[in-house]
C-alpha cells in the first residue's frame, strides 16, 4: 500500500445502534473503492470488517476493525465498532484515535438509543460528525422525519446535503441541496444528473434553504450577505461548510441506497472533502516528557522526532500479535528502534503494516496521523506510547469503560487452570474492560466484563481459540460473619499419651467490638497467674485463626471482642499449641450462643435513566432491597438515582437494566459498607452454603 503524507490521510470512526447498518456500509464503500470484487452482508458472514470467527458466528460485531481506503489520493482511514453496548470498550478505542466520526442511521429503524449514545460520544471528544441515513429506498423510510427529530434534539446543526427523491412510495433517485440537482435513477443503476434552478422544487428548495441558513451562520459576513438576499458562491458555500463541519457549528446529513452504492459514493467523497486532516480539529493526546515532567502533545508535525500510542492490540494465536498505532509525531519507519516509557524498555521496530480486517500490506513507514500496526512487539501493550530513548514522552491512557457485570469461572477439566490464566491474560491484552479477579476469601475466580454477553463470548474465545473450556456461574458473594450479643463460654484442650501430655483451659468472652473493619479484638483480665502471660500469644492466635471461618456458612467473621478473663494450666502438660486449642474450641462451643448474623457488602449505586423510565427502575432497585438515597436531574431529560444496594443484588442487573431502559440506562457502583441481612435473606444464603456443602462430600 502507499504512504500518504498527513494532510491527505482522514481517520473516521463509524458509530451506531446495533443493526445500523455500519458493517454493510463499509462493505458498500470498500466494493465501490475495488477493495473487494463482491459485497458480502453479515448474514452470510465474511465481510471485510467483520473477520473474527465469533463475528462470523454470531452475525453481528464483536471488535473494531481498521479499513483503510484510498480516494483520489487520499487515504481514509474507516473505523468499525461494534453497536451491543456489552462492546463500548472498543467504540473507546476507535474515538482515542479518530478525527471524524460518521452516524449511521438505519432509515427502517430511525433514531434508536445507540445513535444518541453516538451523539453523545462525538460531543464529548469534540470531534465532526457527517450522519448518513441508510435503506431510504424503502417506501416505509421518511427521511425528513427522522432528520425533524434529529433536529429537535440537536437543532439547526443538522442539515440535509443529499435527500432521497420519490413519487408516491417509489424511490427515483436523491437531491443534491449542496450542488442544486436532481439525480435521477437510471434503469441501468446509473444516475443522471438534472440542476434545478431556486423556486422548480419545493422540497429541494426547502433543503436549500436549511443549507443556507447553517452556511449564514458561520460568520457575521456570510449572514448580513443572507439578510440581504445575496447568493452565496460555490467557494463561500464550500469554505463555510468546511469550518464549520470541523468546529461541529454543522453536521451534515446524506442519505443512501442499501442496494446501490449511489450512498456510498457520496460519503466518500464528502468525508474526504469536508473532514479535516488529523491534528486540525481535536488535541488528541496530552502528556508529559518523562525526564522533565513537562507537558506534551501531539502535534502532527512530521519535522518532529516520531512517536506513537497503541490504542489496541490483537494477539489471536492464527493472525499472531499485533500492536495497532496511531502516529502522533514524525514519521515511523520499518526496521528501527523506539523506547517504551511506560515500560522502560526498548522495543524493535521490525516490519510495519497496515491492516485491512484480516488482510496485512506491508508498509516502509507511517506518516504522523496515520494508523498502522506492528508485530511482535515485547513488552508493549495497549495505552503505552512509543518514542525516542533520547526524549522519552508518556501519552495519558484513553479513557475506558469500567467493567461491573462479574461472573464465577470454573474449568471444566481439573488441571486447565493454568492453561486458562494463561488464555485469559491475553484476551485482557486484547480487551481492556476484561479484568480477571482472584478472590481468595471465597475461593473462586470471578472474571468482570461489560454485561453477560460479553462473558459469554469470553467464554467461547477460550474454548475456540484456546481449546480451554469453561462454566460461568453464579458467584459468591463475599459475605462476612459476625455477633450480636454477649456469651461467657470454656474451652479446654486435655490430651493424655504416654508421659507428656497436653493441656490448656481458657475461660473466654465473646461480644460485639463494633468495628465491622476488624475481624477481632484481643484482651486479657487475668488475675492471679490463672493462665502465664507466656500463653496469651497462643490464646489470641486461636482466635485469629477461629475467624478465618465462621460458624454459619464459613465466612470470615468480623466485629468480634475476646477477652480472656480466667482459665488455668499444668506446670508439665501446658503448651502453646495447648492453649490455641483450647481458645479454638471456646471460639467453636461459643459463638453460636453469641446471636450470630450475616453481614453482606453494601454497594452505593448509581443509575443514569430517561425520565420516563425512572419508575421502572425504581420499583426494580426496591425490589432487589435497595434504598433509594436520592434523585438528581441531568441535561437530555435524564435522572440519576442513587442507591444503597446489596452486592448480590446486582448479579445480572446489566442485562435488566438494558431490558427496562431499551439500552438508554447506564450504571455504576462502589463499595461502601457491610451490614446485617434481614433474617429471610439470611436463611436463603445458609440453605444455598449447606447444599454447596452437601454436594462437595
Amino acid at each position: 500500500m502507499n504512504v500518504y503524507a498527513t494532510e491527505n490521510i482522514r481517520n473516521v470512526v463509524l458509530l451506531g445502534h446495533s443493526g445500523c447498518g455500519k458493517t454493510a456500509l463499509i462493505e458498500s464503500m470498500a466494493f465501490t473503492t475495488g477493495i473487494i470484487k463482491r459485497v458480502r452482508t453479515v448474514a452470510e458472514g465474511g465481510t471485510v470488517s467483520d473477520y473474527d470467527k465469533e463475528e462470523i458466528k454470531r452475525k453481528f460485531s464483536i471488535q473494531s476493525s481498521v479499513i483503510p481506503l484510498e480516494v483520489d489520493g487520499i487515504k481514509v482511514n474507516l473505523l468499525d465498532t461494534p453497536g451491543l453496548f456489552d462492546f463500548s470498550g472498543e467504540v473507546y478505542e476507535a474515538l482515542s484515535v479518530a478525527d471524524a466520526a460518521v452516524i449511521v442511521i438505519n432509515g427502517k429503524s430511525g433514531v434508536e438509543v445507540g445513535t444518541r449514545k453516538s451523539f453523545d460520544f462525538c460531543a464529548k471528544k469534540g470531534i465532526p460528525v457527517i450522519v448518513y441515513i441508510s435503506c431510504v429506498e424503502d417506501e416505509h423510510v421518511d427521511a425528513s422525519a427522522i432528520i425533524e427529530e434529529l433536529r429537535e434534539s440537536y437543532g439547526n446543526k443538522i442539515v440535509p446535503f443529499h435527500m432521497p427523491m420519490k413519487e408516491g412510495n417509489e424511490f427515483k433517485g436523491f437531491i443534491n441541496a449542496v450542488k442544486m440537482l436532481e439525480c435521477r435513477l437510471q434503469p441501468n443503476g446509473s444516475y443522471h444528473e438534472v440542476e434545478v434552478e431556486e423556486g422548480v422544487n419545493d422540497e429541494l428548495d426547502d433543503f436549500r434553504q436549511q443549507l443556507m441558513e447553517g452556511v449564514a451562520e458561520t460568520s457575521e459576513e456570510l449572514m448580513e450577505k443572507f439578510f440581504a438576499e445575496e447568493p452565496f458562491t460555490e467557494e463561500e458555500i464550500k469554505t463555510a461548510i468546511i469550518g464549520s463541519v470541523a468546529k461541529r457549528e454543522l453536521m451534515p446529513v446524506i442519505c443512501g441506497a442499501l442496494n446501490t452504492d449511489y450512498g456510498a459514493n457520496i460519503l466518500l467523497n464528502d468525508m474526504v472533502k469536508y473532514f479535516s486532516c488529523p491534528g486540525m480539529v481535536t488535541e488528541q493526546f496530552t502528556g508529559v516528557k518523562v525526564k522533565t515532567n513537562e507537558a506534551v502533545s501531539a502535534s502532527y508535525d512530521v519535522t518532529q522526532p516520531v512517536s506513537a500510542y497503541v490504542f489496541k492490540t490483537i494477539a489471536d494465536p492464527f493472525v499472531g500479535r499485533f500492536s495497532l498505532v496511531k502516529v502522533t509525531d514524525g514519521i515511523l519507519k520499518a526496521d528501527s528502534s523506539l523506547y517504551n516509557g511506560n515500560k522502560d524498555s526498548e522495543e524493535r521496530i521490525g516490519k510495519l503494516y497496515v491492516l485491512r480486517g484480516k488482510e496485512q500490506l506491508e508498509v516502509n513507514a507511517l506518516y504522523a496521523g496515520d494508523i498502522g500496526a506492528i508485530a511482535k512487539l515485547s513488552v508493549t501493550k495497549t495505552g503505552d506510547t512509543l518514542s525516542p530513548k533520547s526524549n522519552p514522552i508518556i501519552f495519558d491512557q484513553a479513557e475506558m469503560p469500567v467493567p461491573y457485570t462479574f461472573m464465577r469461572y470454573v474449568a471444566k477439566t481439573k488441571g486447565d487452570e493454568d492453561k486458562i490464566s494463561s488464555a485469559l491474560r491475553k484476551l485482557m491484552d486484547e480487551d481492556l474492560t476484561l479484568k480477571e479477579v482472584n478472590d481468595k476469601a471465597n475461593r473462586q475466580m470471578l472474571l468482570y466484563g461489560l454485561g453477560d454477553q460479553h462473558l459469554e463470548i469470553v467464554k467461547s474465545k477460550l474454548a475456540e481459540r484456546y481449546k480451554v473450556e469453561v462454566d460461568l456461574v453464579k458467584p459468591k458473594v463475599a459475605f462476612k460473619e459476625t455477633i450480636r450479643g454477649n456469651v461467657e463460654v470454656r474451652g479446654k484442650y486435655k490430651k493424655q499419651s504416654g508421659g507428656h501430655g497436653q493441656y490448656g483451659d481458657v475461660l473466654m468472652q465473646f461480644e460485639p467490638s463494633g468495628d465491622l473493619e476488624t475481624p477481632y479484638v484481643f484482651d486479657e483480665k487475668i488475675f492471679g497467674g490463672a493462665v502465664p502471660k507466656n500463653y496469651f500469644p497462643a490464646v489470641e492466635k486461636g482466635i485469629a485463626e477461629s475467624c478465618l471461618k465462621g460458624p454459619l456458612a464459613g465466612y470470615p467473621v468480623v466485629g468480634v471482642k475476646a477477652t480472656l478473663i480466667d482459665g488455668s494450666y499444668h506446670p508439665v502438660d501446658s503448651s502453646e499449641m495447648a492453649f490455641k486449642m483450647a481458645a479454638i474450641t471456646a471460639f467453636k462451643n461459643g459463638i453460636m450462643d453469641a446471636k450470630p448474623v450475616l453481614l453482606e457488602p453494601i454497594v452505593n449505586l448509581k443509575v443514569d435513566v430517561l425520565d420516563a423510565n425512572t419508575g421502572d427502575v425504581m420499583g426494580d432497585l426496591n425490589k432487589r432491597r435497595g434504598r433509594i438515597l436520592g434523585m438528581n436531574p441531568l441535561p437530555g431529560g435524564r435522572q440519576q438515582l442513587e442507591a444503597d444496594i446489596p452486592l448480590a443484588s446486582l448479579v445480572g442487573y446489566s442485562t435488566d437494566l438494558r431490558s427496562m431502559t431499551g439500552g438508554s440506562g447506564e450504571f455504576a457502583y462502589e463499595f461502601s459498607r457491610y451490614e446485617q441481612m434481614p433474617a429471610d435473606a439470611q436463611e436463603k444464603v445458609l440453605k444455598e452454603a449447606e447444599a454447596e456443602k452437601e454436594n462437595e462430600k
